[in-house]
């Protein structure tokens, strides 16, 4: 089958990208190619979604695009026509788990010639990884980047008229679609994007490259998606960037991600919470944000990433250990019930056995309430994966399970404060261990499971707990 290449991806172009570049707003409603509303109709489609809330999200977009246009969506995978891998690229098991399935869709497309595969989402914006689906895994029909998905339906036209392999990486210009139509996978709690793309470049990081720029979102198309989804009745919204606290900095107009958070608290949704800050970006007036609305919600996950100084430098992450630390108490003097979740990266290239135990002792001084703790996963293309590196696998692995033994012992502790108290949880569902139980979580993001009606499902319940686990609270349905 020929290939058409669109755009390929250039990582030493989007590193040396203009920063400057003015980010256009598109108001334009979807246009569906005439090839593929003739074709849709009948057929069925489904999203594999790996990684992040920005996948999530991406694949609601995906969906909707796909609905819009007279596909149906189905969940088994043997009906459908269209298949979309919607990946991630932050760490390699991630990308193995992808190229795992696509092995196995391999007989699938044997069987059915129409069958229409497609891959998009951050594996797409890696140059290795284009090069490896091109050559060895031709089953693929289509591959896009995240900024390409506003062309989704337009590549399959391309697929569907020209029988060929079209590969859109990402396309270089910043636009913002705001009129794609999407579908909400959940009917009461919702992620709303405020930005996309980042800036910050850490050394490690690949999301810079395959998300782009950072482009923040217009405050009045975030309050009025925000609005809507209050009118529907959400129970719950989660305000997304890469980079949420640093939204608006790419602006001409001043407005900070604080005043954004105010302004979303102040429709009243029941909760609202947000994701990812960076410590660089974080403000007071944040602070005054929960300080002044009840419905933020007493949870923020800060990643510190590392203790050591020395291995912070090299990460490109602009604090020292002790910033971190002061920033930790400032939070915490002002929002003394606040939980503080965080992510840690072991085996950064050349740490050494004291960078691992400033680390430690980072955990020891802030006792977060959870952690996601990763072993270093070289991403061919950062500066990182080009830096020399002494520290055996054994070793990092060694350090990995020291610090999730620490992290263990404090969660563990900080999970018994939980014994006898009532908590409001928004139950998500039926626990997929026990069917007689619901899950859902706490306003200070605790997975809190116990027994109740089917009926509560979407809606926030008390819940008196009486048994604490570090990953989950175990409790009944609070009569009072």
């Amino acid at each position: 089958m020929k290939k058409n290449i669109i755009n390929a991806p250039d990582l030493n172009k989007t590193r040396k990208r203009n920063l400057a570049q003015e980010v256009r707003i598109i108001y334009d409603e979807l246009v569906v190619p005439d090839i593929v509303q003739k074709k849709a109709p009948g057929l069925k489609f489904l999203i594999l979604t790996y990684g992040c809330q920005a996948n999530v999200r991406d694949q609601e977009v995906m969906e909707g695009m796909l609905l819009q246009a007279g596909y149906t969506k189905t969940n088994n995978i043997k009906n459908a026509a269209l298949i979309i891998l919607n990946t991630c690229a932050v760490r390699e098991n991630a990308e193995q788990k992808v190229l795992g399935k696509l092995g196995s869709l391999k007989s699938l497309k044997e069987n059915n010639k129409d069958l229409i595969i497609a891959v998009s989402g951050c594996m797409i914006g890696e140059p290795v990884i284009v090069d490896t689906l091109l050559n060895k895994y031709h089953q693929v029909d289509l591959m896009f980047g995240t900024n390409e998905i506003k062309n989704l339906l337009n590549y399959l036209a391309k697929v569907y008229q020209n029988k060929e392999v079209v590969v859109a990486a990402n396309d270089d210009n910043n636009d913002i679609v705001e009129l794609l139509p999407s579908t909400r996978l959940s009917s009461f709690k919702a992620y709303v994007n405020i930005m996309y793309g980042c800036d910050k470049f850490c050394t490690y990081c690949i999301v810079p490259y395959t998300r782009g720029q950072q482009r923040s979102r217009s405050s009045v198309d975030i309050l009025k998606e925000c609005q809507d989804l209050k009118a529907r009745g959400y129970q719950e919204i989660t305000l997304l960037g890469q980079n949420v606290n640093a939204y608006g900095k790419d602006l001409k107009q001043d407005i900070s991600f604080g005043a954004l958070l105010k302004s979303v608290a102040a429709t009243s949704i029941p909760r609202v919470r947000f994701l990812t800050s960076h410590p660089w970006d974080f403000s007071d007036e944040i602070l005054e944000a929960f300080l002044e609305y009840p419905n933020l919600m007493p949870y923020l996950h800060l990643p510190i990433q590392a203790g050591s100084d020395r291995i912070l430098t090299l990460m490109g992450r602009r604090y020292h250990k002790n910033d971190y630390l002061n920033l930790i108490t400032k939070i915490r003097l002002k929002l003394p019930h606040i939980a503080i979740s965080t992510d840690i990266i072991v085996g950064f290239p050349n740490e050494t056995d004291q960078d691992f135990m400033e680390t430690i002792d980072v955990v020891k001084k802030v006792r977060f309430d959870s952690a996601f703790t990763f072993i270093y996963s070289p991403r061919d293309g950062t500066p990182a994966a080009r830096m020399p590196d002494d520290v055996p696998y054994k070793t990092k692995s060694q350090r990995f399970i020291s610090l999730v033994n620490e992290l263990e012992q404090i969660i563990e502790v900080k999970s018994q404060q939980y014994l006898g108290k009532t908590v409001k949880v928004l139950v998500d569902g039926v626990s997929k261990n026990d069917p007689e139980m619901l899950n859902g979580y706490t306003e200070d993001n605790k997975l809190t499971h116990f027994k109740g009606p089917k009926t509560l499902i979407g809606s926030i319940a008390k819940v008196r707990i009486n048994s604490a686990h570090i990953h989950y609270l175990l409790g009944e349905l609070d009569a009072a």
